[in-house]
């Protein structure tokens, strides 16, 4: 095993229950086929007390740490939070942001936004060159595509209002990891060794990033990394926001012509939102309010589906996937046109999880056809005005209370730049909004004038933290990195369990699908389908495109006896712990 320290600068880059009563069927429901069995996985880890799930196995061994200590699971969430940042760059931050969802063992719920924001300087047409015309790269690489980053505020905001153990022990086993080193795996070493150019292109005075070969097992250390996390230990938000480690970003930002200032950092704030509910197979579903769209758009398709009895139709036959993917569209459709920042407009959340909306969307569907994705537009009659390297982790405490995090620098690396003397990559976040309306972003998303850049604006997001309950009592916690696949990586992980009776693991590492809208496809992940399946689709209109795997869901259910089932993705270096 090799040991490598860090040059300065570089720190951080060299490195449930039973279902509810199925609801009678719309339409013409077929007997299952013999092909839609339920696919096979190892058992997932189970603990009596308390889970906890994450991306890499010594983040989830710190929050585990700190549930031993009796810390609580918003404790456990700022300590894994940091952990990430060390372990999981790709992902794992304090340059990004991300959404927080709280369930309390009494009942007590809560949904903390610290998502980036757009600097005092933005502007709507910032990506856009003389023509009119979008930018090559703009919003996704360099310096210009950063967002004022709020994973440090939130996770001072979530251990201000909920936590019990103090700050300094949260922060420390962050702290070590990056003093002391951590091995690389095999899909951290891959992911360093393809992202050398990027790295070389936006940060041209250091060549250790393009330099040599990582291999699976080399141990990097992070000590400019390790100083950062202990400012942030020592004096909390103001150790990220002011002094030196301010200083440091505003440097990195005026060496790279980027836009973030001091008043920026200093001005960012986190914002506690009412959580959204629904209901599906009996079950309450807690998720994320807007600026997520993936909240609204999870409700809106269980709304859509719950009529259809998807465990008859048989998994992923012909017919549930038709009637899955119908509502996927749909439900896209409408993302584009109305969702953003509920700070900048008025955003139709009400209208848009009325029932009798969603049903009569439903009701534009063909029984065994496809809808073409030109002929679907977003519903009407509503108040006007939207890589996949995040990265989630669940964690349910002895209490009780559950955590449901996801959190981002939105693409791999964010925008690969690491910020000199502080050793943390940054965000390419900006990228989330709409640099013009009806262009597609790097997910091939497409949003309009709601979520259109402005000063102090919150990029819309797909991320998508749920926690499910039954008669007042916790069942599920569920979320999932993927960019535009988190939603219907959610859905289909809920629908795993609630109506095909998955264990945890089982739903978590079941081949997906995806579709959204634009482009017209349907993203067909390896044996999600029988070759009698993709035939069947073909012929009913869908145009079917092989893709390699999505999403790292980590998820938590509880059993009927009380013990807590983690799945954890075997996509990723995914790990449940408990005890």
């Amino acid at each position: 095993m090799n040991s490598r320290l860090l040059l300065p600068g570089l720190a951080l880059l060299l490195c449930c229950t039973t279902a509810g009563p199925r609801a009678t069927t719309t339409a013409s429901t077929p007997a299952a086929p013999a092909y839609a069995a339920r696919p096979a996985a190892p058992p997932g880890f189970t603990a009596r007390k308390a889970l906890v799930v994450s991306a890499h196995p010594a983040a989830s061994r710190v929050g585990v740490e700190i549930l031993r200590r009796g810390g609580n699971a918003c404790d456990a969430a700022v300590a894994v939070q940091f952990a990430l940042a060390v372990v999981l760059p790709a992902a794992g931050n304090i340059g990004g942001g991300g959404f927080l969802l709280y369930r309390g063992a009494d009942g007590q719920e809560g949904a903390l936004d610290f998502r980036e924001t757009a600097p005092a300087a933005a502007a709507r047409d910032m990506y856009l060159d003389s023509q009119g015309n979008v930018v090559a790269s703009l919003s996704t690489l360099g310096h210009r595509a950063v967002g004022v980053p709020g994973t440090v505020a939130g996770m001072a905001a979530v251990h201000q209002k909920l936590g019990k153990l103090p700050w300094r022990e949260l922060v420390q086993p962050a702290v070590d990891l990056a003093a002391k080193g951590v091995a690389l795996t095999a899909k951290e070493a891959a992911g360093l060794n393809g992202t050398k150019n990027d790295f070389a292109k936006v940060n041209p005075y250091s060549a250790y990033l393009i330099a040599g070969t990582w291999q699976p097992g080399d141990v990097i250390k992070h000590p400019e990394l390790a100083a950062t996390l202990g400012r942030i230990r020592d004096q909390g938000r103001a150790g990220f926001y002011e002094g030196v480690t301010a200083d440091f970003i505003v440097a990195e930002m005026r060496r790279g012509r980027g836009i973030i200032t001091k008043q920026d950092l200093q001005g960012y704030q986190p914002r506690w939102r009412t959580p959204l509910h629904g209901q599906y197979r009996g079950h309450d579903v807690l998720t994320f309010p807007p600026p997520s769209s993936g909240g609204v758009a999870l409700l809106q398709m269980l709304q859509m589906l719950e009529p259809y009895d998807l465990r008859k139709a048989g998994w992923h036959s012909p017919q549930a996937t038709h009637w899955i993917t119908e509502a996927q569209r749909r439900v896209y459709a409408d993302r584009a046109t109305y969702l953003g920042d509920p700070d900048f407009g008025r955003v139709p959340v009400a209208r848009l999880l009325a029932k009798s909306y969603n049903q009569q969307r439903m009701a534009t569907t063909r029984p065994h056809r496809a809808t073409a994705s030109p002929d679907v537009t977003a519903g009407t009659n509503l108040p006007g005005y939207e890589s996949d390297q995040t990265t989630h982790y669940s964690i349910v405490d002895a209490q009780g209370n559950a955590v449901s995090c996801t959190t981002t620098l939105n693409g791999a690396y964010g925008s690969k730049v690491v910020v000199a003397g502080a050793g943390f990559l940054l965000n390419n976040e900006m990228d989330d909004f709409s640099a013009k309306p009806g262009v597609p972003n790097s997910y091939g998303l497409v949003g309009g004038a709601a979520n259109a850049i402005a000063p102090g604006k919150r990029m819309l997001s797909s991320m998508t933290p749920a926690i499910l309950t039954r008669q007042g009592k916790l069942t599920m916690v569920v979320g999932t990195p993927g960019g535009s696949t988190i939603i219907t990586s959610v859905l289909q992980a809920i629908i795993n369990v609630l109506d095909y009776d998955m264990t945890m693991q089982q739903a978590v590492a079941a081949p997906r699908l995806h579709h959204q809208w634009l482009p017209d496809q349907i993203d067909v992940e390896e044996n999600a389908l029988t070759t009698v399946g993709r035939d069947s689709l073909s012929r009913r209109g869908y145009r079917l495109k092989p893709r390699s795997a999505w999403g790292r869901i980590d998820a938590i259910r509880r059993l009927p006896d009380g013990r807590l089932e983690g799945g954890a993705d075997p996509r990723g270096d995914d790990s449940a712990q408990g005890y």
